[in-house]
């Protein structure tokens, strides 16, 4: 893939993990577990700070972290090791990921961290943690983002219906990437998700941007069943990507193009995915703007008479959690 990026870690009980961030920004989320992020900046251009991001001095955008342990300058230890030889970062930060206990548990806090930086992830009790990336050009300040601030949104309705965690997505009040977007989709078993089939493979401003997207799933079992669920890709006038795959924990689907949708959640096994997508400026700011299917677009008219699955939000209570 051009510009996206993604990484899936399983740490063990204090282990760690150590990266360069080239030229790629990248945000740590933790999938199940907690962590603690260390990340100094290498030697280069100092941060940016976009129109409209208010950015506190220990690096942390203002309103989104309470004072506390959640975000804090690196200890001295840490500012004066070198990585691969070469000059301690000026402003070294330490993130504290509180993270959850599995993708069904609700929306969870991570760290975002610039390019042309160097970061450690350890985690005391284990874990798994994914790294959404994306090429970009403007180092941005890194930064914590809390789970009380990651806006849950219901999509669909009827057998449509799933829950998207908008954790970085694009647009007004989103979380500030220079061409990262990354949101978090659930879907009740038995749901039919990212429909109706859609596209984002061309620039045309004010209608359609151009990204790539890398979907990774995690289907829930029943009891000692594992899930499954189906992806569906369809060329385009863009591109000839052409796929119908089943999909279990673990596997990703790239979408460098075409129509993509349904994403189906077989009966009795609740889906997850993760949607990473950047793509080129196409001369304005991040965007997510998309079209639908000419041929499947009118399912959208149906919703407005139907309730949203009572299954949904996620985290429902009293029901078991999805490990």
């Amino acid at each position: 893939m051009e510009w996206t990026r993604l990484r899936v870690l399983a740490l063990e009980p204090g282990e760690t993990y150590a990266f360069a961030s080239g030229q790629c920004e990248w945000i740590v989320l933790p999938l199940s577990g907690g962590c603690e992020v260390r990340c100094r900046a290498l030697p280069g251009p100092a941060p940016q700070t976009p129109a409209g991001l208010d950015v506190s001095p220990d690096g942390v955008e203002a309103g989104l972290a309470e004072s506390g342990p959640q975000a804090k300058s690196a200890p001295p230890a840490f500012e004066a090791r070198g990585f691969g030889g070469g000059a301690p970062a000026a402003e070294p930060h330490v993130f504290e990921l509180r993270g959850r206990s599995g993708v069904f548990g609700g929306p969870t806090d991570f760290a975002y961290v610039p390019r042309d930086a160097h970061t450690e992830i350890r985690s005391a009790a284990g874990g798994r943690f994914a790294l959404a990336g994306a090429r970009c050009t403007t180092r941005l300040p890194a930064r914590y983002g809390p789970a009380e601030r990651v806006a849950v949104e219901l999509r669909g309705a009827g057998h449509c219906s799933r829950q998207v965690n908008n954790f970085a997505a694009a647009g007004p009040g989103g979380f500030a990437c220079d061409r990262l977007i990354a949101v978090e989709v659930l879907t009740p078993g038995g749901n039919w998700s990212s429909y109706p089939p859609h596209k984002h493979d061309e620039h045309h401003p004010g209608e359609e941007s151009r990204l790539e997207e890398i979907y990774w799933f995690e289907i829930a079992p029943h009891g000692d069943t594992p899930g499954y669920g189906y992806q569906r890709v369809m060329p385009s006038p863009a591109g000839k990507t052409d796929l119908l795959a089943e999909v279990r924990t673990g596997d990703a689907v790239l979408i460098p193009d075409g129509w993509h949708g349904p994403s189906i959640a077989a009966p009795g096994h609740d889906m997850y995915y993760l949607n990473v997508m950047a793509g080129p400026a196409g001369g304005g700011p991040r965007q997510w703007l998309i079209r639908d299917h000419p041929d499947h677009a009118w399912i959208r008219g149906t919703w407005p008479g139907q309730d949203v699955d009572p299954r949904l939000p996620f985290p429902r209570a009293g029901a078991e959690d999805h490990r």
